[in-house]
């Protein structure tokens, strides 16, 4: 039975989504053909279902579905895995060429590729062509020569991008998480030549396995949590790295660089990896490789949504998504600057972005085509607002989706109550998640919604949920779940509808349930509130009631800094002043803290010589130049210091990141903190910390 790489494309789209109708517009655009393409395959795909006993239904105006015997369906499916596919669609055949060309050392001819892939030379050759417009902009080059053959060219670091950039584009997330857990048993000792098999190719799986093993050992080491897709690239990374290595390919890295690396948390991590790797596979991991790993770290946190914007670099950061949010809300005519979860989401995703961006890593977005076409105006805004912003990095389309989700997730959001729990599982980010959750909030009244990656769910109890909502397949849920896109469509609400009525979910409006009767109450969970109120609480008086502006004498800096830790020594807030001074020095010595386009500078530290959190003013009697977060210098008047205790609930930091974000929130915000007076900036504050308090500490 002769079926052509469309039709097996079409079968296992129409298979894998069968619970559910497709329209042909749904299966051409998963194809990247016209509908008319899809009409004339359909024909095919109808002989191969019959030879199977199964039958191609089709709905007037509602689309298309595999119907017949599960077994006869299963039996498909098993046929379709196992097919020696001879026949690759173009797109396929690309990335086969690529991913071989990567991985190989010497020329490859042309013959050799033509007869591997059962096409001609001029086929190959125009691959190749695609293959070409591919590498722009990736530090790689195709040589091609007559009688020579052809090979890429480029240094080690670019062609590992390339390798993990098609492995983590060409396969399922799920599929690749199962693989690396050993929960995927093939079926069949029958060769299988997927495009998936030719990219794992470039690793072996038993490889895979292990590394994964050793990330799982020492993540908890780490300062935050890892996204899901940056676990991934991580482990792709190191599999890829451990093959070059073992075929003698090492990385070079700058020295210079790789030194003020040396002192990060990644770095520290980074070594233990290594260690391990060393240890099982025997082989000797250089410095260089070290580097690399740390990098990739670094450019893979997975933020909390109340980023601490005391970090190093983030209030920098923060100052660069102020600007993005001012620039969107004034093309759209719509106020956002006061919206702090957007705020402090992007700050959340800009971090390790930028770091991304300027690392040149690379990230993958598989939503990017839909977020373009839903999203247009949003998409092309975000657009001129990078290169408005990020005037000296080129910011790929993949990440300004990623930014698009973050705005659309805001102008969605109604803030509406919510008493029905859903869980909401993605594996790209903090974007994917917050986008997929206030469209379901917005859509169906009454939710609260609870954000999971797939390795956070060993660790729940799954059974707390209403239902269950994942943009992935959970193969080894054993509860019945519901699988959507990322960006809802109207059948997938009605869907998610239909699993609340079917387990009964009632949207509740108090604590009585249908019968009057009070519904028991869970004591942990009250505490946990009671207690997250009294830190928000507790936060907020003290650094309301310490709030205070001093006049300086005419002195330098930290002779103004030693006056402000000596006043708050006298309030019993700081309990060692130069502890604390010391702490102030060392931390500006790391990045400039002025404020660019500002007479301000922001000192700031975490220390166990602070008592309690606070924020207090320092006005100059004359202007001293600092540096600024940009590196400039820059003429300041006021010295705006906020401290921390060194260890601090989470609702404290939200607090005092709700303060960083105020300073730098707009051009009226920062005029208040240069000029008014105490009473003028107290009630800015007061009126900040008063909206946190109602839309989180009484949630």
């Amino acid at each position: 039975m002769y079926i052509s790489a469309r039709e097996r494309k079409i079968l296992e789209f129409l298979l894998n989504t069968n619970e559910d109708l497709m329209t042909v517009k749904d299966v051409a655009d998963e194809l990247s053909v016209s509908p008319r393409t899809v009409h004339r395959d359909l024909k095919g795909v109808e002989e191969t279902l019959r030879e199977y006993g199964l039958e191609l239904t089709k709905k007037s105006g509602m689309g298309i579905q595999v119907t017949g015997d599960e077994e006869n369906i299963d039996k498909l499916k098993m046929y379709l895995f196992n097919l020696n596919h001879n026949e690759y669609t173009p797109e396929e055949r690309q990335t086969i060429i690529f991913s071989e060309l990567l991985d190989t050392t010497e020329p490859v001819k042309l013959i050799a590729l033509a007869n591997d892939l059962n096409v001609t030379i001029a086929t190959i050759s125009n691959d190749l062509n695609k293959i070409e417009d591919r590498l722009a902009g990736v530090d790689l080059a195709l040589v091609r020569k007559r009688g020579y053959g052809v090979e890429i060219i480029g240094s080690e670091s670019a062609k590992r991008r390339a390798m993990s950039k098609l492995i983590t584009e060409n396969i399922d997330e799920f599929e690749f998480i199962s693989m690396i857990k050993e929960t995927i048993q093939k079926k069949s000792s029958q060769t299988v030549d997927t495009v998936t098999d030719r990219l794992l190719g470039l690793v072996e799986k038993k490889k895979l396995h292990i590394i994964e093993k050793q990330i799982d050992l020492i993540k908890n080491e780490l300062p935050y949590s890892i996204a899901d897709s940056a676990y991934i690239g991580l482990v792709v990374h190191l599999a890829l790295a451990i093959e070059r290595i073992l075929q003698g390919e090492d990385i070079n890295f700058d020295h210079e660089y790789l030194n003020s690396l040396k002192d990060t948390k990644e770095f520290k991590v980074a070594e233990k990896i290594v260690a391990g790797l060393e240890e099982v596979f025997r082989i000797k991991i250089s410095h260089g490789e070290i580097g690399y790993i740390t990098m990739h770290l670094m450019g893979a946190k997975l933020r909390n949504d109340h980023d601490d914007l005391l970090e190093d670099t983030s209030l920098q950061i923060g100052l660069l998504a102020q600007h993005l949010i001012r620039f969107v809300s004034r093309e759209l005519n719509r106020d956002l600057t006061k919206n702090q979860p957007l705020f402090q989401g992007l700050v959340a995703h800009l971090r390790p972005a930028l770091y991304r961006i300027k690392q040149k890593m690379g990230i993958s977005n598989p939503l990017l085509s839909r977020i373009q076409d839903d999203y247009q105006e949003l998409f092309s805004i975000l657009e001129k607002g990078v290169k408005e912003i990020f005037t000296e990095l080129h910011v790929p389309k993949e990440e300004i989706g990623y930014l698009v989700m973050h705005f659309a997730s805001a102008l969605l959001n109604k803030g509406e109550g919510k008493d029905v729990n859903i869980l909401v599982v993605c594996s790209s980010g903090i974007g994917t998640s917050k986008m997929l959750s206030t469209q379901l909030e917005r859509e169906i009244p009454g939710l609260k919604t609870v954000s999971a990656s797939l390795f956070d769910l060993d660790r729940m109890n799954v059974k707390e949920f209403d239902t269950i909502v994942s943009t992935i397949p959970l193969k080894d849920l054993n509860e019945n779940y519901v699988i959507v896109s990322p960006l809802l469509s109207k059948e997938e609400i009605a869907k998610i509808k239909r699993s609340l009525l079917n387990k009964e979910a009632v949207i509740r409006t108090n604590t009585r349930g249908d019968e009057g009767e009070l519904k028991p109450l869970d004591s942990n969970i009250f505490l946990q509130e009671i207690e997250r109120t009294r830190n928000y609480t507790s936060a907020i008086y003290h650094l309301l009631h310490g709030f205070n502006i001093f006049e300086l004498p005419e002195q330098l800096i930290e002779e103004s800094l030693k006056y402000l830790c000596e006043q708050l020594y006298e309030q019993n807030v700081v309990t060692n002043v130069k502890g604390v001074l010391a702490d102030l020095l060392k931390r500006e010595e790391i990045g400039g803290l002025g404020i660019p386009g500002t007479t301000l500078a922001l000192y700031h530290t975490r220390s166990d010589d602070i008592r309690i959190p606070s924020f207090i003013i320092g006005r100059l009697a004359n202007t001293q130049t600092v540096k600024a977060m940009d590196d400039s210098d820059l003429a300041i008047n006021t010295i705006l210091l906020m401290l921390s205790p060194k260890t601090i609930d989470d609702e404290t930091l939200e607090i005092l990141s709700g303060i960083s974000s105020l300073i730098i929130r707009d051009e009226a915000s920062i005029e208040h903190f240069q000029s008014s007076s105490k009473e003028e900036i107290l009630k800015l504050l007061a009126s900040e910390l008063k909206e946190i308090y109602q839309t989180k500490g009484n949630k």
